[in-house]
């Protein structure tokens, strides 16, 4: 008997992208399957489209891109009792083994055997319908859209960041690239109760947005060195955290210039380069911490809790829609319209556009 079909956004080379008729993934015990209602492009999806790599993983064969989603349950294996038939989801989109000593002390985002959705060979889930261990879906409230759910991905980045930081409402924030993980992180520190947030990038819309979207300040890095341009803030001494999320080898090296004494930085953007000069003298005479960010744990549930509390709309970034059958174009207009596009949506079923 024919298992029944979906479809499904296949990459088999790179700048080579359609969508196929594939079988629905049938859950296993501790799974469930969910409709997918909506889901993001990446970043990463952009540039495994492009290079058809990233790193050390390659696309060796067709792969469905896609990691950012939310939908509803449609199925349940038998041993699965945390959520049912007809609940609306966000994915966590990395499963863990569970068993190891990263997973054991909480740190799970370091896990060595993590299955991550869009990772060669893990497909991910740009199609109708996908498969997820259980333990890894997350309720959304009614009064919270599927499109939030699907961001909390990248949000969570940002959240997991502040974390790292050990941010406080009081302190002073700056975000250096304003792409959907910058702009994301700078909501995350307003769930953490901060007020005075700047952000920094070279492109106009992106700084334009963010200011729209409650930035206290934005700044152009190609306009001049930005201590120099961050002078007229009263009595500026730098920055109590500054979050780096653009990988810009030259923004990598300042930081630790705009940090005041004693200050905070944290690395989410990954560099081209594999080695950046830091000043570490500045470094050690400052005794400032430094932190990195891979991915995220523990963090769902409480920006779940956060963002129903709060009054922001974090839709925002979303500056495009496409239906699943226009991946092509969705996927080019990432790719090649950055200065205008910050997070573009997918949606599986064109009347939900």
């Amino acid at each position: 008997m024919e298992k029944p079909k979906m479809e499904a956004a296949v990459m088999d080379r790179p700048l080579s992208i359609r969508v196929e008729q594939v079988d629905i993934p049938e859950p296993q015990w501790d799974e469930a399957l969910i409709r997918v209602h909506c889901i993001g492009i990446c970043g990463s999806d952009v540039h495994y489209y492009e290079h058809g790599r990233i790193g050390r993983y390659v696309v060796e064969k067709p792969i469905v891109l896609g990691h950012e989603l939310a939908g509803t349950v449609v199925s349940v294996g038998g041993g699965v009792t945390n959520v049912q038939v007809g609940d609306r989801v966000a994915v966590e989109p990395g499963v863990t083994c569970g068993r190891c000593e990263y997973c054991k002390s909480g740190r799970y985002n370091l896990c060595p055997d993590v299955v991550f959705m869009a990772t060669p060979p893990v497909d991910g889930a740009w199609a109708e319908f996908v498969a997820v261990r259980s333990d890894f879906l997350y309720k959304l409230p009614d009064e919270m859209s599927f499109e939030e759910g699907a961001l909390l991905e990248p949000l969570s980045v940002g959240f997991h960041a502040m974390r790292r930081a050990n941010i406080k409402p009081e302190h002073t924030v700056l975000v250096t690239g304003l792409g959907p993980i910058g702009l994301l992180a700078m909501e995350a520190a307003k769930l953490f109760g901060v007020n005075e947030l700047y952000g920094s990038d070279v492109v106009a819309f992106r700084r334009e947005l963010a200011e729209e979207m409650g930035a206290t300040g934005v700044v152009d890095p190609s306009q001049g060195p930005m201590e120099a341009q961050l002078s007229h803030l009263q009595g500026f001494m730098g920055f109590d955290v500054l979050i780096e999320t653009s990988g810009n080898a030259r923004a990598i090296s300042d930081s630790i210039r705009l940090v005041k004494r004693g200050g905070t930085i944290v690395f989410i953007g990954l560099p081209a380069a594999e080695t950046i000069p830091l000043d570490v003298a500045h470094l050690v005479d400052s005794e400032l911490d430094i932190y990195g960010v891979f991915r995220y744990a523990n963090t769902y549930s409480a920006a779940i809790q956060a963002l129903s509390k709060g009054k922001q709309d974090i839709r925002r970034v979303i500056t495009h829609k496409f239906p699943l059958h226009a991946i092509k174009d969705a996927i080019e207009t990432a790719r090649t319209h950055k200065d205008t596009s910050i997070k573009i949506m997918i949606y599986p079923d064109k009347h939900n556009v």
